[in-house]
């Protein structure tokens, strides 16, 4: 699903890397694109050990102590918060999120657009992997007992409604281009700016 969203794309910011785990998967299997992961500063350092793990591997004759570079186009993760005003400086005509805007608060998720908007260029495109509902509705139970178990841990929390994501989208003038059905009712969601 990625290699086509970012079929002509040459650098990805991901926003909310976690652990890191899908930043080394991606760069891995993307290896035509430049992957910098971000996330707030207490993730930093789990998602520098995924890709300290991954980013070398032991070259074939190794003299003592000698790696080759496994991962080049992984970068070392960089700090973001949403609700910061200014995000860094990356260069990326991409971006990338898994699994935030339902632990996100709503005016956080809208602070997460507003950037993104601010990062593309011209061509940029947006992919977004997670639960949503449509038309107020959730599109499985196991959404509505995850929606519940969110919420019980932080009520600001929760699975969001694709019209107003997508509406969000639209303010920052991209225009959706796919949404697809993926494993454990999630989806992937994916617009373009133009």
């Amino acid at each position: 699903m990625l290699r086509e969203a970012f079929a002509g794309v040459r650098k990805v910011l991901e926003i909310g890397s976690g652990t890191g785990q899908h930043a080394v998967h991606f760069a891995t299997h993307l290896p035509h694109l430049v992957w910098q992961p971000t996330d707030v500063a207490e993730n930093l350092p789990g998602i520098e050990r995924w890709r300290a793990e991954t980013a070398f591997t032991p070259s074939p004759s190794p003299t003592a102590g000698e790696r080759v570079a496994g991962l080049p186009n992984l970068l070392p993760p960089l700090m973001l918060d949403v609700n910061q005003p200014q995000w860094p400086e990356t260069g990326a005509d991409a971006v990338f999120s898994a699994n935030t805007l339902h632990i996100l608060s709503w005016p956080e998720v809208r602070l997460l657009f507003a950037g993104v908007g601010r990062l593309l260029p011209v061509t940029g495109v947006l992919a977004v992997y997670g639960p949503f509902n449509y038309g107020g509705r959730y599109s499985s139970d196991s959404n509505v007992r995850f929606d519940r178990m969110l919420r019980s841990r932080d009520p600001r929390s929760g699975i969001r409604d694709f019209e107003a994501i997508d509406a969000l989208a639209a303010e920052q003038q991209l225009v959706l281009q796919r949404d697809a059905a993926m494993p454990a009712n999630n989806r992937t969601l994916v617009w373009r700016r133009g």
